[in-house]
């Protein structure tokens, strides 16, 4: 099962402009995604189940009933939940998915949830940091209402292709886009590994062309960095968008990288973030951390199981995160564990505030069931389920600058994005106090 503690998920091929913001309701922390293998309590109950919507309502309810943290059920009588849901006749599968949303609403817990078979698959390759397509993230021209290439991922058919970002997909296997939604495009676009799609494209300066590529899988980049030189001191900016699979060995990537190019210190950039794999951002803690706690998740039983630095650490360089208030779970857990151990400064805004852990489940059908099995605790022990982590320096966007870098997404991580700003007046001052040395208290609004 994959523990995950994240907020949002991704369409498998029209991928939208990475702006500040994310949807962290959407979020869970995970642990791992599981098939499921349903016990049932008599063989007559599994011959009345087989084939039947019940089959899945069953399901969900065996997950729920052994897993959900809560073990009073938000004081509700969940065996008695079961036999009022499977006395109901459920016409088609859709019924008993209603059946089950509002079950699960009386938890009172978000964070429980259930997928759809095409919800199911979002999150799979979202957490796994995959997805099968041709590797382009689109987006709506605002102002002229035409398909826009954002960009080409890299190593993606579309990139070895040689698309770019401005490019306009005028038409997707011959179908015209210009009454297409952001979503029908995606659909008309994705499709099985090895098969080809035949985009036509419009491009300044030249004629109109047509573009064949094979879908095929691809590693989503969950990590982008770049060295930024701030006056006399040289960066190493780190911006990590999700907890996936592959954010790991990707942060490794980055951090050695740009410690061979003698960067002076690090900014991670962790605003927008919601969440992801627990497991990666431990893995993550340690290659920032030589030692000390990073977190501990109790679970129904009071089992507490925790985490900490194991002597790994990639880097001594000052360190300064940035956080804002769609930084959540996983993020929060990295945040938490990086201040708390006073190994860097955070920089932004109060974060989410979602303290839970859950597991994802597939169910017979292709759907999945999220369900919170355990609450996670920084190591001070603090619970901050819905208060969030606040940062040692707060700087608040006022709407002109969310505004306008949401509309130019390149300006964030430089001079002109406020809280960036702050991170590298704090670096230039540790170029003399170590930065985990800085701990001014800070209210700024820009």
């Amino acid at each position: 099962m994959n523990h995950y503690s994240r907020s949002s998920s991704r369409s498998r091929d029209s991928l939208p402009a990475r702006i500040i913001k994310a949807v962290p309701a959407k979020g869970i922390a995970i642990l791992t995604v599981t098939s499921l293998a349903v016990t049932y309590a008599s063989s007559s109950v599994k011959a009345a189940l087989q084939d039947s919507p019940k089959t899945i309502v069953d399901e969900v309810w065996q997950i729920v009933n052994n897993e959900f943290v809560d073990r009073d059920f938000n004081r509700i009588d969940w065996l008695h939940k079961r036999q009022e849901l499977l006395s109901k006749n459920y016409a088609n599968q859709k019924e008993a998915y209603q059946a089950i949303r509002e079950s699960l609403k009386e938890l009172e817990d978000p964070y429980t949830r259930f997928l759809a078979p095409s919800e199911f698959e979002e999150l799979t390759n979202q957490t796994s940091g995959e997805l099968s397509g041709v590797g382009i993230r689109l987006a709506i021209d605002e102002k002229t209402n035409e398909l826009t290439i954002v960009e080409p991922i890299p190593n993606s058919p579309a990139a070895e292709a040689g698309l770019k970002a401005g490019d306009k997909i005028v038409q997707i296997d011959g179908k015209p886009t210009a009454l297409m939604s952001l979503e029908q495009a995606s659909a008309e676009i994705k499709g099985e590994i090895g098969t080809e799609v035949n985009l036509q494209i419009s491009r300044q300066g030249q004629e109109v062309f047509d573009v064949t590529l094979m879908r095929a899988q691809i590693e989503l980049p969950s990590v982008n960095y770049n060295v930024n030189q701030e006056g006399k001191l040289r960066v190493g900016y780190i911006k990590l968008d999700e907890f996936s699979s592959h954010a790991a060995e990707q942060m490794k990537q980055a951090i050695e990288d740009l410690s061979k190019k003698q960067v002076s210190g690090f900014v991670l950039d962790l605003r927008g973030n919601p969440g992801g794999l627990l497991f990666s951002s431990v893995e993550i803690a340690r290659m920032w951390m030589e030692k000390g706690a990073i977190v501990s998740t109790i679970d129904r039983r009071g089992g507490d199981q925790r985490f900490s630095a194991n002597g790994t650490a990639l880097t001594e360089l000052p360190l300064v995160v940035l956080v804002d208030h769609y930084s959540a779970s996983a993020s929060e857990i990295l945040a938490g564990a990086l201040q708390e151990n006073r190994r860097a400064t955070l920089v932004g805004t109060r974060t989410y505030g979602k303290g839970t852990v859950q597991s994802v489940h597939s169910l017979s059908d292709g759907s999945g069931l999220a369900v919170t099995i355990a609450r996670y605790f920084p190591p001070s022990g603090i619970d901050i389920n819905h208060k969030g982590i606040a940062p040692d320096v707060e700087i608040d966007l006022n709407t002109e600058t969310q505004q306008s870098l949401a509309n130019n997404p390149s300006l964030i991580g430089t001079k002109a994005d406020p809280q960036y700003a702050r991170a590298i007046a704090i670096l230039q001052n540790s170029s003399l106090t170590q930065v985990n040395n800085f701990s001014p208290s800070l209210s700024i609004r820009q």
